[in-house]
């Protein structure tokens, strides 16, 4: 079984996708979870391009990744300049990342019209720069930017190229569709032809334009790449970059190369969700292999086939990415989810217990009101402890009240909150102040309990994300908030829904807690 090299670009080139942005605190999550996934290169961003890729670069290093190695991404030396003072080359060593990603240009056009210098000129700025980064970094990975409609145009040129980036010691050469314009069957050939002539490894880069990203990093593989880039649920500049998500199943399952582990492979799905909800973007859930919908049967005969053998309609089993089969509109098998996530948190349910399907009738009924607990797990789990019976109610909210106070045009708005909690036979009735009207009543909440649970004080709120509900009623739309909160030891997602964006805050930051002292208690 042969080696295929990951390499992930969701956030430099993933964060180029219109609607998609990421916090430096984002990105370190996100590397994090790429790392327990088994990519073998996160390419964290530019750091010659923006402050938030340098503050990346520094903060990575405060974490302890496995397996990942973090690269930086750049362009080769400007024309007219010396590697040792170009200010992108610089920037690059003094990120200290494991890897160096730098582009250069193999397309004569692109030559000719962007950089306004000569072919020889071109050739000589990618070999410096690649000899020079080779010297003062520990791997080096070249990217060969419009590399295929470079070799339509001039395949004696762009080769060229490629023989520079060879002649200068490259640890890798990565052939790019830049404008997504190629089809399979060209990049086939292309591939199998360049693999003759150049011994150092190949990679692959595409874009999504034709929609043929995936198709073509695979048919890339398939004649000879070792080293394949893309981004988790495509992201990217236009219609995206080849999708990950699809590009590592199908490696693994359909090609048979080695990339991740049988175990890393059943987090597929868990890390396309994770980073969609860190991008506070709609899951698609028509994606293949980690959609909601890629193992959903509704048709009746699909329904009676796949009950007795689900390989009549599924190209793989759903469990091996981390995925489930859904029959829609089906009792029986919404009953079936509710059992597998009884199992997943220790709660012994029995299949014919009524109360499976009144948990089911429950969750469909808040489904509808908008709630949605595929990122709030710990809401589901509290749901289904209440259901039956054997939640602790380690407190109870008797009253809030929050209020928003600016006194002067200059001044920023003041927020407080007040509210009385009851821990068995005690009232506390108290007030705190915040940064917003959320943060005022997190601190009112952790102020009136923490003197009857002082382990609440490890307990931090890491994300807070809202997201208006499509209603079609303006400023009086429903809204979804959801909450990432955790401790020493672990992280949980609670989840609330409300016409008032307060309220709904409240039902996120309550369970928030009560699932911390759920857990503690176990």
């Amino acid at each position: 079984m042969s080696r295929v090299w990951l390499y992930d670009t969701t956030l430099r080139d993933g964060t180029q996708a219109e609607d998609v942005s990421f916090l430096v605190a984002d990105k370190i999550r996100i590397a994090e979870k790429l790392d327990e996934l088994g990519i073998d290169y996160i390419e964290g961003g530019w750091p010659g391009s923006n402050p938030k890729d340098i503050s990346f670069f520094r903060d990575v290093k405060k974490i302890s990744l496995s397996h990942s190695k973090i690269a930086a991404f750049g362009s080769t030396r400007r024309a007219k300049t010396t590697p040792e003072k170009d200010n992108n080359i610089q920037t690059l060593v003094q990120a200290e990342p494991d890897a160096v990603t730098i582009f250069g240009k193999t397309w004569d056009f692109h030559v000719r019209e962007a950089l306004r210098i000569s072919l020889e000129e071109n050739l000589e700025l990618v070999y410096d720069s690649l000899v020079y980064l080779k010297q003062e970094v520990p791997e080096v990975i070249y990217d060969a930017e419009h590399f295929f409609d470079g070799y339509k145009a001039n395949p004696e040129y762009a080769i060229k190229t490629l023989q520079a980036a060879e002649q200068a010691g490259v640890d890798c050469i990565v052939l790019c569709d830049t404008n997504g314009g190629s089809m399979p069957t060209e990049v086939g050939k292309i591939v199998k032809k360049i693999k003759s002539l150049i011994k150092t490894p190949l990679g692959i880069h595409t874009h999504n334009d034709s929609e043929c990203a995936v198709a073509n990093s695979l048919v890339a593989v398939a004649n000879g790449v070792v080293h394949v880039q893309g981004t988790i649920n495509g992201f990217g500049e236009r219609c995206g970059n080849a999708n990950l998500c699809s590009i590592i199943p199908s490696l693994k399952l359909k090609l048979n190369k080695k990339c991740v582990s049988d175990e890393q492979l059943q987090n597929l799905r868990t890390t396309s969700r994770y980073i969609y909800e860190l991008a506070n973007l709609i899951p698609n859930k028509h994606q293949a292999y980690v959609g909601n919908s890629a193992f959903a049967h509704k048709g009746g005969v699909h329904v009676s086939a796949i009950q007795r053998h689900p390989e009549t309609y599924e190209h793989i089993r759903p469990e091996i990415v981390g995925n489930t089969t859904r029959v829609l509109v089906s009792d029986l098998s919404g009953r079936a989810n509710i059992l597998s996530k009884a199992e997943q948190f220790n709660i012994n349910l029995d299949s014919k217990d009524p109360l499976a399907l009144e948990i089911l009738e429950n969750l469909k009924s808040l489904e509808n009101q908008g709630f949605q607990f595929e990122g709030a797990e710990a809401s589901f789990e509290l749901l289904m402890r209440r259901a039956l019976g054997n939640m602790r109610n380690f407190f109870s909210v008797i009253g809030f009240r929050v209020i928003d106070t600016k006194q002067h045009e200059e001044d920023m708005p003041s927020s407080e909150a007040t509210v009385q909690v009851k821990v068995g036979g005690k009232i506390e009735h108290t007030a705190a102040e915040g940064n917003g009207p959320v943060s005022a009543l997190d601190n009112a909440l952790r102020k009136a309990l923490e003197q009857f649970y002082p382990q609440l004080k490890e307990m931090k709120l890491f994300d807070y994300k809202v997201r208006v509900l499509p209603a079609g009623k303006g400023t009086a739309s429903v809204t979804r908030v959801l909450i990432e909160s955790g401790d020493k030891t672990s992280r949980w997602g609670t989840v609330g829904v409300s016409d008032n964006i307060i309220a709904a805050s409240y039902q996120a930051l309550v369970d928030a807690l009560q699932y911390k002292l759920m857990k503690d208690h176990e």
